[in-house]
């Protein structure tokens, strides 16, 4: 009889190779694995591989030289803070942008009510924990459903949301979309048929150089 730990390196195995199979309930999540199948280790690793090393310090730097607003100095004091401890193209506030892609549920409260209340078809990050400082579960929201994220982290729950876009065949929601666009660009896809805007591709070749 094999051991459980060959168990569950079987099992991976299967999942990896038909992810309708894996159950949506586990807490490992299925949504990196999917994703892994369309494009490859190597692609689905580049965000969470580079981004603090290469992309986080110029992404700030260049926050620096934007005109400054209360939102922006927030934002640029957490991306700070967090480096020292570790297509319809609509303006929209740095607020309003985070609370298109994140949103905060109290681990006491009813999940199922959140998601009565919530519209829209746009996938977004649901993290679940007793305090916003202290978030211990985040799931994937699409369409009213929960898919468990693998991440223990908000970075790597973003890197799932991305993700989601091409697992479910969605396109990107029109306030994110430039902000997604880039973020194609760090996993390498699709580079040279993406309609970037001058400013993405500007920001891109800051950040890669």
């Amino acid at each position: 009889m094999p051991s459980c730990k060959h168990k569950e390196k079987y099992a991976l195995g299967i999942i990896i190779l038909f992810p309708s199979l894996k159950d949506p309930f586990s807490p490992k999540g299925y949504l990196n694995q999917d994703f892994l199948l369309l494009f490859g280790a190597e692609t689905a690793s580049k965000m969470l591989e580079k981004l603090d090393t290469t992309f986080r310090p110029k992404v700030i730097n260049e926050a620096r030289h934007l005109t400054q607003s209360i939102e922006l100095c927030r934002l640029l004091k957490a991306a700070e803070k967090l480096t020292e401890n570790e297509r319809k193209r609509t303006k929209i506030s740095p607020s309003d942008a985070v609370d298109k892609m994140l949103h905060f549920h109290k681990s006491c409260c009813s999940l199922d009510e959140h998601l009565r209340r919530r519209d829209g078809r746009q996938p977004y990050i649901l993290a679940v924990g007793r305090t916003r400082n202290r978030m211990d579960t985040f799931y994937i929201v699409v369409d009213k459903q929960l898919n468990p994220c693998q991440a223990t982290s908000s970075l790597g729950a973003f890197d799932e949301l991305f993700k989601s876009d091409y697992v479910f065949n969605l396109s990107y929601d029109e306030y994110l979309g430039q902000l997604f666009t880039f973020v194609q660009t760090v996993f390498n896809i699709d580079v040279a048929t993406t309609n970037e805007s001058p400013r993405v591709r500007e920001f891109r070749a800051k950040v890669f150089n």
